[in-house]
């Protein structure tokens, strides 16, 4: 049995890369669709219309199974989501906080999806009363 898995290792391996890049493929190709979905309206006309490029590329090479297709178009999905990326935080850094709203992380500020949730330096991203620490009683359980 050693000698069997031992002859088929190579074929095994290949088998296993050709299955983690079509699922790669397709995780990309599930979140990229959400997020244009999600985002379209907000991204310029040019950046999105080579998103929706280089994801028919990539559907069409999922699609054919063309392993050096599917890296090709991911490279490239993730360098125009970079650059998207990176254009729209400049842009929001340029326009400043707009009228009435506070500065800080759109995220996790006050109207944030996150807001009032854990940052990652430890603090709360929240209200002040937020800050306030309660002690309670606990019972380690062995």
């Amino acid at each position: 049995m050693r000698s069997e898995a031992a002859a088929n290792a190579d074929k095994d391996k290949k088998a296993k890369e050709e299955i983690d890049k079509l699922n790669g493929a397709d995780a990309m190709i599930f979140s990229t669709e959400k997020n244009l979905k999600e985002y379209g309206d907000k991204l310029p006309a040019d950046k999105k219309s080579q998103i929706e490029n280089v994801l028919n590329r990539l559907k069409e090479a999922h699609k054919n199974k063309d392993l050096a297709g599917i890296d090709t178009c991911m490279n490239e999905m993730n360098q125009v989501w970079q650059s998207v990326s990176q254009e729209m935080y400049n842009a929001q850094q340029q326009a400043g906080p707009q009228q009435g709203q506070p500065g800080g992380n759109p995220f996790t500020g006050p109207n944030g999806p996150f807001a009032g949730q854990q940052g990652p330096t430890g603090g709360s991203t929240g209200n002040a009363k937020d800050a306030e620490a309660t002690d309670v009683d606990y019972e380690e359980v062995r």
